[in-house]
């Protein structure tokens, strides 16, 4: 008899994993680690990038993704449960792995020149709700101080992953179907200016959410 899904998911959990989410659920998220096709979407939307910072690294998956396409790109790798980072700093010598809060390093960066991508794995539907406002207050405000600086969220929710004020907007560019389970990659960044209050030919009216069927997005 096949064992039900929460306990197969659990058998396969990496224990590092089990153990980070036993301790604090609300800032761990995922039961299971980022699939290497979840890594690669989210790595290749990060191309161009002059310097990629990314945001709840946990194990590494997306860590090792961004280090094998973008091998001259500066990589920043923010994890806030310790035994992680220690386990970061380990395994990837590569990345500047920083123990502290996603809101911290971002706003560190605030004047940093060049094009930013955010790659970010937060769970920021289980945060604790103080926590998660004020990293996307962080995230927004970064985002609109240079259009050329973008967020690359997954998330498993059919909606974008969170709201943002007029002056930013979300497009969803993939669905990873090759995931347990599926998720959808956003990103975020500032809306281009068009005309006196209309909106940018070929992209919808704000707070009209794009369809999650297969045929309206980029398979991956």
């Amino acid at each position: 008899m096949p064992y039900p899904f929460r306990v197969v998911t659990l058998l396969k959990m990496p224990v590092e994993l089990l153990i980070a989410m036993l301790r604090n659920p609300a800032s761990t998220g995922a039961l299971l680690p980022s699939s290497r096709a979840l890594a690669n979407a989210m790595a290749s939307a990060a191309d161009g990038a002059d310097l990629v910072v990314e945001l709840g690294a946990g194990t590494g998956p997306v860590t090792e993704a961004l280090l094998h396409r973008l091998p001259g790109v500066p990589l920043i790798a923010v994890e806030l449960q310790p035994s992680f980072a220690r386990t970061l700093k380990a395994r990837y010598p590569a990345a500047d792995v920083r123990h502290a809060p996603a809101k911290q390093v971002v706003d560190s960066l605030h004047e940093q020149a060049g094009r930013i991508v955010l790659v970010s794995s937060l769970p920021f539907r289980s945060l604790p709700k103080k926590v998660a406002a004020e990293t996307v207050d962080s995230l927004c405000r970064f985002l609109a101080s240079r259009p050329e600086r973008k967020l690359v969220q997954f998330t498993y929710h059919p909606r974008a992953p969170f709201a943002v004020p007029d002056h930013l907007r979300w497009q969803r560019t993939a669905v990873v179907w090759r995931n347990t389970p599926p998720a959808g990659i956003w990103e975020l960044q500032a809306a281009p200016v068009h005309g006196a209050g209309l909106p940018e030919p070929g992209l919808p009216e704000p707070g009209h959410e794009p369809d999650l069927r297969p045929d309206r997005a980029r398979i991956a």
